[in-house]
């Protein structure tokens, strides 16, 4: 092992960043990958488990729930533990509970031991992010963030197809016990690469350190209930529901109570006061919208090339693959720019790319083919590649280190929970557009209609001819119509989905007008 650290060691003793990077990106790209794996196992493990298909999804729900309360405290946990030993005992809770998923004899103990994976999730970004910002110099931080910006945008991009594989050709618990050997291995290599810079003096009880238990307990009512409001809202038809009416209750209740606690302690567990700071506030806000458009489009054309084009899942979701392998060529090149010229003009670019393939998706038809599909997805990739290195390089140029452990569980959050508010709008407007277009289009189909006349004889007539009675035939012909009327109608709720996701990376441009230059202060976490 000494031979091993000698070789990656740089000349002047220290360990390689490179190194580190790999090694806090293993854990961090299989906690991501574990948001969107269990996507399509779920009727899997509703099945061997005797549960019935809504309660499954409490498989997911309960994950997020308890990986958003944790995002945001993972500063304050690792000003309390320490850094490195915070980010340990997270990869070390998140690997054994992963264990106990693929044991689980119940749903109800799978739904336990996903929130202890969560729990365990929730401190490894906002870790590793901290730990990346120490590890490179300036020169060289946005090459480092291009790994774990690599992880953050492919994995839920390769979950599903994932997940899919390995449930149907083993068992849906494999989808728990692969994070097993990664994990192992990434306690390992930690224990030895990654320590704590030396402003990160750890507090103690003895020098006066208090638990903000109100605070904690705020923040976990309000966000455990936004995130139950998002994934339960349109299974439970919104706020037709008593159940989303009481969480949204909650959610607003807890969320305004904790923003009025924070601000008002000296050490709150989450520094809200960044986001007082302009540029952490508007890439917070950029990262939101990059993980709602992330997100929901990851959703969106998986969906839609089964529902409407015939796909099969495993075709359907390698549709998305292409765009990863342009998401890993390009990070790195994103990279090498965001230290010659300003993040800003990187994020209005990537901005607009990724926007122009979703407004290109949204003049599709159903006569779109998997190779049209499969380059607009590429190009949007394109886009994203230019986002996610140069938000993270501008929130974070004029934060003092001493802040990134902070800021870097706040940011992540705002991706979740954009992530979170994308997939719940675009799955609850889908199916509201559909209702909209089919009462437009049914509209017109009607006997009066001299075109839907025609149409109907003409169908008639060929079914007619393929052996059908004159009867049969035109009952078939208006089933045939029928049904194009609803393929039609879904068709045009998913572009309107297209194109709503085109507008919101529109209006992340305006906001890099109003960042300032990023040239750091002394004290600050440099760009250039």
């Amino acid at each position: 092992m000494k031979r091993l650290l000698a070789r990656i060691r740089t000349e002047n003793g220290e360990i390689n960043p490179w190194v580190i990077a790999v090694t806090v990106t293993l854990a961090t790209f299989m906690e991501i990958l574990d948001t969107s794996i269990a996507n399509v196992a779920l009727p899997h493990i509703a099945g061997s488990l005797s549960a019935g298909v809504d309660e499954s999804t409490w498989v997911l729900t309960s994950y997020l729930v308890s990986n958003a309360i944790v995002l945001p405290l993972s500063g304050w946990f690792s000003s309390l533990i320490g850094r490195k030993r915070f980010y340990m005992l997270s990869v070390a809770l998140f690997t054994l509970s992963s264990f106990l998923c693929g044991l689980a004899p119940n749903l109800g103990m799978l739904v336990v031991f996903r929130i202890l994976q969560g729990a365990g999730g929730g401190g490894l970004q906002p870790s590793e992010q901290a730990i990346l910002r120490d590890s490179f110099p300036a020169n060289k931080l946005g090459m480092g963030l291009a790994v774990y910006g690599v992880a953050v945008v492919v994995a839920p991009t390769i979950g599903p197809t994932l997940g899919g594989w390995i449930t149907d050709n083993y068992s849906w618990r494999w989808i728990f016990f692969i994070n097993i050997p990664v994990g192992i291995l990434s306690l390992l290599l930690t224990s030895f690469v990654v320590t704590d810079p030396p402003y990160m003096a750890r507090k103690s009880f003895r020098s006066g350190l208090k638990i903000d238990y109100i605070g904690i307990g705020l923040l976990s009512l309000g966000l455990g209930s936004l995130q139950i409001v998002l994934d339960k809202g349109q299974r439970e038809d919104w706020f037709a529901s008593h159940f989303i009416v009481v969480f949204t209750v909650l959610m607003v209740v807890g969320l305004a109570a904790a923003v009025i606690w924070e601000l008002r302690q000296k050490e709150p567990v989450v520094d809200l006061r960044m986001l007082g700071e302009r540029n952490f506030m508007l890439s917070t806000v950029s990262m939101f919208f990059l993980g709602f458009v992330l997100y929901a489009s990851t959703v969106l054309l998986p969906q839609l090339m089964q529902t409407l084009l015939g796909y099969p899942a495993t075709t359907a979701g390698l549709a998305l693959s292409p765009g990863g392998l342009v998401i890993m060529a390009m990070m790195p090149v994103a990279g090498l720019l965001v230290s010659r010229m300003e993040a800003r003009w990187l994020i209005i670019g990537g901005s607009l790319i990724s926007a122009a393939a979703l407004f290109w998706m949204s003049h599709w038809s159903l006569s779109v083919d998997f190779r049209t599909a499969v380059l607009a997805r590429m190009f949007q990739s394109l886009g994203l590649a230019f986002l996610f290195i140069p938000i993270n390089v501008a929130a974070f140029s004029f934060v003092p280190k001493e802040k990134t452990n902070n800021g870097t569980g706040i940011i992540n959050l705002a991706r979740n929970i954009g992530a979170s508010v994308g997939i719940a709008m675009v799955t609850s407007l889908l199916e509201r557009r559909t209702q909209f277009h089919q009462q437009v289009l049914t509209s017109d189909v009607n006997p009066l209609n001299p075109s839907y006349r025609a149409l109907i004889e003409g169908v008639s007539q060929r079914l007619a001819t393929q052996g059908s009675s004159a009867t049969q035939a035109t009952a078939q012909a208006h089933g045939v119509l029928y049904n194009l009327v609803q393929r039609q109608s879904a068709m045009l709720a998913f572009l309107d989905n297209f194109w709503l996701l085109g507008v919101v990376f529109l209006a992340v441009i305006p906001l890099m007008f109003f960042m300032k230059k990023a040239r750091p202060q002394p004290g600050a976490v440099p760009v250039h």
